[in-house]
């Protein structure tokens, strides 16, 4: 299976793991937002790079660098504007660079791209990735503004099909396991909170909710993003939910492997075979009926 990297449609870098990193490697698989491209000085950026570089930015701009990090306590690592804490411990930051991006800065990152999270006419279908995810302040951020917009867009019946739909465009990698719990937990916390304040039944024994928890499940994973492995070291495989035409409530799901992006980019040849699952209504995808 060799897919477009168009299918991508956008990259968010957070999470604080080695941005530098991180952004030099996935860059090079991921398209970028737009194809309108900013300056900084006389070399042109991207808007995924642009999001990159305000967060570059804004860490040196609150001061928050990895040696005063290693010498401070985690509670004494604040956010300038809510107490929130950036780190968990001295010892995951020598380990593995762990610095989490505070709430302000998150919306101050997405801002740059609300057009296509928010206002786009294909917005709930626009993909987001996130290779460093953290505890999910990325993804429930994202999350979250694309079910306000879909809540003003669309009629209470069309909600439900509408937030899975956005739930499933929404992918993060993250290299610790307890983080990735974390994350995954957060973002159904957000779909289902969000659903029962509209009076839509959710409960965990819903098709909906169980739907939700499948789909956070293949779409959030844990492993190494620079590698493209998960933690036994097998290669890392998310799916592509592929709404069917004519008929809003159903989808047509594809694996596909995280190495297959860089491979595609290199006009090399994918290997792996994606299981043939059954086309079915979203709120069904947790039965995996192959066809």
């Amino acid at each position: 299976m060799k897919r477009s990297l168009r299918r991508v449609g956008g990259l968010l870098v957070g999470g604080g793991v080695e941005p530098h990193a991180v952004a030099g490697e996935v860059a090079k698989v991921l398209v970028p937002v737009a194809d309108t491209s900013p300056k900084f000085g006389k070399r042109t950026t991207s808007r995924a790079e642009c999001v990159l570089y305000t967060f570059i930015i804004e860490m040196r701009r609150t001061r928050v660098d990895m040696v005063a990090l290693r010498s401070l306590e985690p509670e004494t690592i604040l956010a300038a504007n809510d107490a929130e804490p950036l780190i968990k411990s001295r010892e995951r930051v020598d380990a593995y660079g762990e610095v989490f991006t505070p709430k302000y800065m998150v919306a101050s990152m997405l801002d740059l791209v609300q057009a296509e999270l928010e206002r786009d006419p294909e917005f709930v279908n626009k993909t987001f990735f996130e290779p460093a995810a953290g505890d999910g302040n990325f993804l429930v951020a994202i999350l979250h503004r694309k079910l306000v917009a879909i809540q003003s867009r669309f009629t209470h019946r069309e909600i439900p099909n509408e937030a899975l739909f956005a739930l499933a465009s929404i992918y993060g990698i993250e290299l610790l396991r307890d983080n990735c719990e974390i994350a995954q937990s957060l973002m159904l916390a957000e779909f289902v909170e969000f659903l029962t304040r509209l009076g839509i039944e959710c409960g965990p024994e819903t098709d909906i909710y169980c739907a939700a928890r499948h789909i956070i499940s293949v779409n959030v994973k844990c492993g190494n993003t620079l590698t493209g492995f998960n933690e036994q070291k097998e290669p890392l495989i998310f799916s592509w939910w592929h709404r069917v035409e004519g008929d809003s409530r159903s989808v047509c799901r594809e694996d596909f492997t995280f190495a297959s992006l860089r491979e595609a980019e290199a006009g090399l040849f994918d290997f792996f075979t994606s299981p043939d699952y059954a086309i079915c209504h979203i709120d069904q995808v947790q039965e995996e009926i192959l066809s």
